[in-house]
């Protein structure tokens, strides 16, 4: 009986080892598991925030690099001059750029974020003759949009995009006769006969609104020039060229206000010739947009009242 018995306990002894290491590799697979699961959330959030480089463009061969100015051009949009002029260089850097579209949908926007990049452009081309752009428009080119455009060698429209707009405004609101009928007083100190400039609480001050008239019309001057510079024996002025009005993409192009009609892939194939399109746009990051509104949102909750500022639209 000893025997069987030594057996039994060696047995149990056997299987309660085994459990235990049955146990053991139990927990590291499941430690490795989650590991692994960690590591891969974690770099989904890291693509998603935009936190990894987009890289060189995986074509080989020539392309026709592409950079699109969506919406209303100011500093802290998608069609910031920042923005803008970073795809620009990219695009022209590539050693297998062989011409550069400039997709435009933009009704305007600041006049200092559109000259900036129309300026880059006018740099560019002359460090890099041999790379054409071509200013691509689709829905709209109006004012800042066509500001920026106005720099190309060339600009493509469709026959209904809305093109011009040459012209600048200031707008904002008066609540004088609001305050009035609700009983409410203004208050304002300043240092400075002028420091509360077009003052939308106050009557309108025909010294200030003479002055800011001043402005718009320098402003509306420079704009001019630009067009005149960009587009030079092929502008066909008219008497309402240059007073706010816009055209279609058809009338456009018998105006000289345009070269022709066509879209990114026609340009690309028969006037760039190089098919296949690279986007070198910047991509803006969920880091960078989060950070963004956050921005925004306290800026905006410190700030007074804003100014009415000039603006091409």
């Amino acid at each position: 009986m000893p025997d069987l018995e030594n057996w039994e306990r060696q047995t149990l002894e056997k299987l309660a080892l085994s459990a235990l290491q049955e146990q053991r590799r139990a927990r590291q697979w499941s430690i490795l598991f989650k590991l692994l699961t960690f590591i891969f959330l974690f770099l989904v959030l890291f693509a998603a925030m935009g936190w990894f480089g987009r890289g060189e463009p995986p074509i080989a061969g020539k392309h026709t690099a592409l950079v699109e100015l969506s919406g209303i051009i100011g500093a802290d949009g998608d069609a910031s001059a920042d923005r803008i002029i970073s795809g620009l260089q990219e695009a022209f850097k590539d050693k297998n750029t062989k011409g550069v579209v400039l997709r435009i949908n933009s009704p305007g926007g600041s006049p200092v974020q559109s000259g900036q990049i129309n300026s880059e452009i006018r740099r560019l081309r002359a460090k890099y003759p041999e790379i054409p752009l071509y200013a691509v428009v689709e829905d709209i080119c109006a004012s800042g949009g066509y500001y920026v455009a106005a720099a190309a060698d060339r600009i493509y429209v469709d026959k209904a995009s809305l093109i011009g707009s040459i012209g600048v405004i200031m707008d904002g609101f008066g609540f004088t006769g609001t305050m009035e009928k609700l009983g409410v007083e203004r208050r304002v100190l300043t240092a400075g006969e002028n420091k509360a400039f077009l003052d939308p609480f106050a009557p309108m001050n025909k010294v200030q609104e003479q002055y800011a008239q001043q402005m718009l019309g320098e402003i509306h001057r420079q704009f001019i020039q630009v067009v005149r510079e960009g587009r030079g024996k092929r502008l066909k002025e008219t008497p309402d060229m240059f007073s706010g009005l816009v055209w279609t993409g058809e009338r456009s192009v018998s105006l000289g206000l345009a070269d022709g009609l066509g879209s990114t892939d026609s340009v690309a194939r028969e006037v760039i010739q190089a098919e296949e399109v690279v986007d070198f746009t910047p991509r803006e990051g969920l880091a960078e947009r989060f950070a963004k509104r956050l921005g925004a949102s306290v800026a905006q909750s410190l700030a007074p009242a804003a100014r009415s500022g000039a603006v091409l639209r």
